[in-house]
């Protein structure tokens, strides 16, 4: 115990002293994200300065995965305190290293514990665009608190919810589990966490991932992305008999290739495929209602850099006539591959097929106690081909085997 506490003074010290503190473990980035991200971070006399610290390190151990900028997420933090306090908006932090040295140097108020105020002027400051904040993009909320407030939260944060605000609340003290779980969106169980704050890293990525589904859920977003391809996903605005989608997308960096289609109003996603590998697509998606004026959803989507396959192939289960053979990876891009093989040294080859769904195959009918060149040519839909190759070699047979092998033949 007395290490630990030990240990945490020491991170604490650093921290405070703003010297950098351990970067996080390797994160892939998250990108093509739209959405404003608001920390309410309890600021007064009832939070320790170790505590505050804590706080600021797990806000950053959160967000350091994003990307940030105008067509990406964007974060801000107001202070609970006596007097609710923007520390900066939206808008004025769009690096990862701008916006992690500004969390670090944000200094505690003290004050008194006004919730209730600082949620009311989140409000404000959350569909202001003076703060930063972007029309037509989803609002999330982080309330980081020690579970005591001076004034009453519950009717200002039913406006934001009402308003379309998805909230979360992290709980590091003795807190009113009734009183939070109703100021938390719903379902609670996935927007109200109980947790010491030097164990705040446990719920790092969950929270993430929820603060994610958020941003996502009532937005044009991309899954399954791939060198050649991407799945649309976006919420149900029509039905079959409300209406249809027009869907437009084009490289960012060439928007003469536009390519355009309508999609039926009863659909939610599409795939879209043979796409150029390491390109940013630009994408819209108009819903075109008899009924009601929905605003066009816009994201932007990379593709992966190309795979390439064959990149190993492994020879296994020799036999004295036979041997397995297998490669990997298999992509969509592979319409079939071939397998070439035969004795070294000589010029005899011979040739198997094998569907691109598949990256096995078994090569019979060998001589024993031979080498062979095995070459696995991968054929691409595009009409590309690539190559690799790899020894392989048959057992000796024993006699009896031998005798079975020529009985066979």
């Amino acid at each position: 115990m007395l290490a630990k506490a030990l240990l945490s003074l020491g991170l604490w010290l650093r921290f405070a002293a703003g010297q950098d503190t351990p970067e996080p473990g390797p994160q892939p980035l998250i990108s093509s994200t739209e959405g404003d991200l608001l920390f309410l971070l309890d600021s007064s006399a009832s939070v320790s300065h170790y505590e505050f610290s804590k706080v600021k390190e797990f806000m950053w151990d959160l967000l350091h995965p994003f990307t940030f900028g105008p067509r990406d997420v964007q974060a801000s933090i107001i202070h609970i305190s006596t007097t609710p306090t923007m520390e900066f908006p939206f808008d004025q932090y769009l690096t990862s290293g701008t916006l992690r040295k500004a969390i670090r140097d944000t200094q505690q108020l003290m004050g008194d514990t006004n919730t209730g105020k600082a949620l009311s002027y989140a409000k404000e400051k959350l569909f202001s665009g003076e703060a930063g904040a972007r029309p037509d993009v989803p609002k999330v909320l982080v309330w980081v608190t020690d579970g005591f407030s001076t004034d009453d939260i519950s009717e200002p944060m039913q406006l934001l919810k009402d308003m379309g605000v998805t909230v979360f609340i992290i709980s590091t003290g003795r807190s009113n589990f009734l009183e939070l779980s109703a100021a938390a969106s719903q379902p609670s169980d996935k927007h109200l966490h109980f947790v010491d704050v030097d164990d705040l890293p446990i719920i790092t990525k969950e929270l993430r991932d929820g603060i994610l589904d958020a941003i996502r859920a009532n937005r044009l977003h991309a899954t399954d992305v791939t060198s050649s391809s991407f799945r649309l996903m976006w919420p149900k605005f029509l039905s079959q008999e409300t209406g249809y989608y027009s869907l437009e997308y084009a490289p960012a960096t060439d928007p003469a290739r536009k390519r355009t289609q309508q999609v039926s109003g009863a659909h939610t996603s599409l795939v879209l495929s043979n796409l150029v590998p390491e390109t940013t697509y630009e994408v819209a998606l108009v819903p075109e209602s008899n009924v009601h004026y929905f605003p066009p959803q816009t994201t932007r989507v990379t593709t992966l850099a190309e795979e390439i396959s064959p990149v190993q192939v492994l020879i296994s289960e020799s036999g004295p006539f036979s041997f397995h053979v297998s490669w990997a990876p298999v992509l969509d891009s592979v319409a079939s591959y071939q397998l070439l093989y035969g004795p070294l040294p000589g010029n005899s080859v011979k040739v198997l097929e094998v569907d691109g769904k598949h990256n096995s195959t078994v090569v019979e009918h060998l001589a024993s106690n031979t080498t062979y060149l095995v070459t696995v040519t991968a054929i691409y839909r595009s009409g590309k081909k690539k190559s690799l190759s790899a020894k392989a070699c048959t057992q000796e047979a024993t006699e009896a085997q031998g005798y079975r092998h020529r009985q066979k033949a």
